[in-house]
Parts: structure tokens; sequence; C-alpha cells
């Protein structure tokens, strides 16, 4: 399982000092691009000049509110690798308080924008990861 801390900021919320919602897509994408260069060591700066890796399919639940300053544990669990995606689980938690739980698949994308099997090495890496390896 991988976690990124992040505290709520002004900037994720709204006029009432809730986040807003689209801001957890955001907090999520920053999570995997996180996870992409520490546990993988593919940043995003670096496949981005010839690969990508778009959302495919996102399910989220909101479950509670998060406010200005809380401060939120984002985990990132893979559940699933493709020939060409990939499928993990994300929570967002304050304390023992769950804000939001998504399933979400990723798609590995060439340069020309069509999908492309993972590098042999990033395969390995995230199975290595899946098996908690790394």
């Amino acid at each position: 399982m991988y976690e990124m801390p992040q505290k709520v900021l002004f900037k994720h919320c709204d006029p009432a000092g809730i986040v807003f919602f689209p801001r957890y897509f955001e907090m999520m994408n920053d999570c995997v691009e996180s996870w992409f260069a520490d546990v993988l060591g593919w940043p995003f700066e670096d496949m981005h000049q010839t690969a990508g890796v778009p959302t495919a399919n996102i399910q989220t639940r909101f479950s509670a509110p998060s406010r200005h300053g809380d401060h939120l544990v984002l985990r990132l669990v893979v559940t699933r690798i493709g020939k060409t995606s990939l499928a993990y689980d994300m929570t967002a938690t304050c304390g023992e308080e769950l804000r939001f739980a998504t399933e979400t698949t990723l798609v590995h994308i060439n340069a020309q924008g069509r999908p492309a099997p993972w590098p042999a090495s990033i395969r390995t890496k995230i199975e290595k990861d899946m098996k908690g390896q790394t």
C-alpha cells in the first residue's frame, strides 16, 4: 500500500470551507503521480515524453466532507494489472474517518495515444508492489 499525506488547503475548498469534490480528483491524481515516481521510478515528467496513463474508468464514493486544515492520508493499492491497464483502489481518511473511496482503471498508452503493453521493467515493479515487495 502506498500512502501520501495531504493537508486540505484553501485552494481545495469552496466558500463554505469544504473540499469542492473535483479537487479530490486532483488529489487522487497527485497520489498516482507520486506513486509512479516513488515506487515505479518512472516520474510523469519522464513518462510523458513517450507515453501516458489516462483514466479509463473511475467510481468514487464520497463518505464525509473534508474541511480546510484537515490532514488526509491517501492510500493506493494496485488490485489488478493487465496487458495495457491497471486497476487500483484508493481511500482518503482523516484520522479514522473515511472521506472517499475510489476504484480506478488506468490505461498505458503510447505516443500516438493507443493502448500499449507496460514496459517490462515497469510491469515487474508493479507486480512487486502488488505483492508488497517494493
